[in-house]
């Protein structure tokens, strides 16, 4: 009889256009988002501090903005124009962003960047709890409940295939291509983002003509807030003792909206401890991005991108959602370790902690690669020799009143990197050189003067001692390269790979720091081949110091002063499994438990507060990131792991109080249940 019913209603043929739309726009979104946080920092600048915390800035705003756009869809606009509005928002700043990232143009590109998220993260946010729920509207309940189940794969499908698509492509035309001079092409990486967002408006405008569209119902959000606005001022005026303070609203509103805002605020209360969950959970595309980038990213012949880790998430999502339900929930229910909801979410969060020890692990495990970073209290002292013999240096400290002898090899370098030094200290020092004929000129006598927190560097040639600031950061995608020359004229020098293509072109007067490919690399020197298939290897920082003899014969050495990345970036893969892990049994558990637990009237207000739990989520990174009170990332991990067992550990005493209520379901219940549950279970960590 009910496949009579259903059969008298076509499928809507609508759906494919909303489908559609929500592919590209999330394609669009999770395209942008994944290389975000490399583009903060290698093009416009900031640390990696600054960087996690504008990337995390934007991604509250983009949680914290459906608030907005569900307000102006249920009390104004309504869900088809707010969808349609907002998407040409988002478009705009989709656009600005990718021609903020094209050198010719010479766009202011820190404010422009800016505005850009802006206009992106309220579109993103705006539109996110409309679309969903506008294509339930274009069901019949309960003759189309069957066809409202397929619409709700199809829509997550839609949802994990832009998600996965896009975080898989996008670093490949971030990295890949390469447009305007540059080894990169980032306005290329968002701008096939930003063309699929234009693209779903054109395909969502199109099937206006086959829609249902609703009026505004009403702003449930509004209503919620000024009724318990409402109660307190009265709770606070009245010296009559009610049974619930809320109580104090009834002359004014309607009982059945005030017992359902207590219904909704039981469960309100279980919400308090959620931003831990999702100030570690967001983190993939921020730190554990950068963390990706310090690592070695060879696969046999190919190169698997910082960025790219995070296609992890969304890949192991559709893994994992069916396994837990088949497998690993019945036997840990077997085992006695979940009896109710809540207790998925308990393990959810202990995951994430988990995840985040692991990253702190890998972390440790990752410092000997840094390098000695400069440091506040600290110089550090390095002396390059010029010279293809070796020369006697002596350095006088007068701070400790010691004095430093050592021999500086041939094409060699010096380095002491721990000088106590307060603003700068200065160092007399004395070189000589042996009885070889090409050292017997050098006789060199003054101070070296050593700036706090610096890369002092010297360099010694037939001209003297000569000065500059060093920078021995690892290098990013790639390798960094400083040429130190002592020859007699100015010759040119070039550095050609595999294929005989230059890929440096300097004259020896030029000591500034290049960036490279990494790769191998012919070394000419006024035309000679000095050295043949050098081998440069990424995150490295090389200074290669060259010497003409008096017969026109040149001499030069590599030395690594950072060592290159040596940890395997598959390294990291424990951490995500383990956090996508905590994401099913606390995100996809938190939502079916709080849509089952509050009235059906208070759904939506209960997904908006939901999403907001992720902004403040966000937010606690950056004020933790801000208050830059630790001096290294892995004490960071650490303290976010920290953080969220103590979290858990409040949940699970806020767990064991809370008394667990059955609501009669109804169709028109399990629907919102669903739409709303496919619009979190996105992958939303990309």
């Amino acid at each position: 009889m009910e496949a009579k019913t259903t059969g008298k209603l076509p499928y809507p043929k609508a759906v494919g256009f909303i489908v559609t739309n929500e592919f590209c726009e999330r394609f669009c979104y999770y395209g942008m988002r994944t290389i975000l946080s490399l583009y903060l920092r290698d093009k416009l600048g900031y640390s990696d501090n600054g960087a996690t915390v504008i990337y995390h800035v934007f991604t509250m705003f983009a949680y914290f903005f459906p608030l907005i756009g569900a307000m102006i869809a249920d009390g104004w606009l309504g869900r088809f124009r707010t969808i349609f509005y907002l998407s040409l928002v988002y478009a705009t700043g989709s656009v600005l962003i990718s021609l903020t990232a094209m050198p010719p143009l010479d766009l202011p590109k820190l404010e422009f960047t800016i505005l850009a998220l802006l206009l992106i993260a309220f579109g993103t946010g705006g539109i996110k709890p409309c679309v969903s729920a506008f294509g339930g509207d274009q069901f019949k309940l309960p003759e189309q409940e069957r066809y409202l189940g397929y619409f709700f794969s199809l829509f997550y499908f839609s949802i994990n295939a832009g998600s996965l698509i896009s975080t898989f492509l996008t670093p490949i035309l971030r990295a890949d291509v390469h447009c305007f001079g540059e080894n990169d092409c980032y306005s290329l990486a968002f701008g096939v983002p930003g063309l699929l967002m234009i693209v779903s408006i054109v395909f969502f405008v199109a099937g206006k003509r086959l829609y249902i569209i609703k009026n505004p119902a009403g702003n449930v959000l509004g209503n919620v807030s000024a009724c318990v606005g409402h109660a307190l001022v009265q709770s606070k005026k009245s010296k009559e003792k009610r049974e619930h303070w809320l109580d104090h609203a009834d002359d004014k509103y309607d009982s059945s909206l005030i017992e359902d805002i207590k219904g909704l605020l039981r469960v309100l209360v279980l919400f308090i401890p959620l931003p831990i969950f999702w100030a570690l959970f967001d983190q993939q595309g921020s730190r554990w991005t950068f963390q990706a980038d310090r690592m070695y990213q060879e696969i046999g012949s190919w190169t698997l991108k910082a960025d790219q880790m995070q296609v992890l998430n969304p890949l192991l999502i559709l893994v994992f959602i069916p396994l837990f339900e088949v497998a690993i929930y019945p036997f840990l229910t077997w085992c006695k370790l979940i009896r109710k909801p809540l207790h998925k979410m308990i393990w959810g969060g202990i995951l994430a902690a988990a995840a985040f020890v692991i990253s702190g692990i890998v972390e440790l495990n990752l410092l000997p690669t840094y390098g000695t970073p400069v440091s506040d209290g600290l110089a550090q002292l390095r002396v390059f020799n010029g010279f293809n013999c070796n020369i006697t240096l002596n350095v006088y400290n007068p701070a400790e009143n010691t004095t430093d002898k050592v021999i500086i090899d041939a094409l060699g370098v010096y380095e002491k990197l721990d000088i106590e030094a307060h603003h700068q200290i200065e160092l007399p020092y004395s070189l000589r050189g042996g009885n070889k004929s090409d050292c017997m000129d050098v006789n060199y006598d003054g101070k070296l003067v050593l700036k706090e927190k610096t890369a002092n560097s010297f360099f010694v040639s037939n001209y003297g001692v000569s000065q500059y600031d060093d920078n021995n950061d690892k290098a990013i995608d790639g390798v960094k390269v400083r040429f130190l020359s002592n020859t007699f004229s100015l010759i040119r020098i070039m550095m050609q790979d595999k294929k005989n293509r230059t890929k440096l072109n300097i004259t020896t007067d030029d000591k500034l720091q290049a960036s490279l490919e990494k790769g191998t690399y012919d070394i000419i020197v006024d035309g000679v081949l000095v050295m043949q298939e050098v081998s440069l290897k990424t995150g490295a920082v090389y200074a290669i110091p060259l010497y003409e003899d008096n017969g026109g014969n040149f001499y030069m050495d590599i030395l690594t002063i950072t060592p290159p990345n040596s940890l395997h970036i598959l390294w990291l893969v424990p951490q995500y499994v383990i956090m996508t892990m905590g994401e099913v049994m606390f995100s996809v558990t938190g939502l079916e438990f709080s849509f089952t637990q509050a009235p059906a009237s208070m759904k939506s207000v209960l997904q908006s507060v939901w999403l907001l739990t992720v902004a403040f989520g966000n937010l606690i990174v950056v004020l933790i990131v801000e208050g830059n009170f630790l001096d290294a990332q892995w004490k960071e991990f650490f303290l976010f792991a920290g953080l969220m067992l103590l979290d858990m550990l409040i949940f699970t005493v806020m767990a064991l109080r809370y008394k667990y209520v059955e609501l009669k379901s109804s169709t028109e219940d399990l629907a919102n249940l669903e739409f709303k549950m496919v619009e979190k279970n996105e992958p939303k960590s990309n």
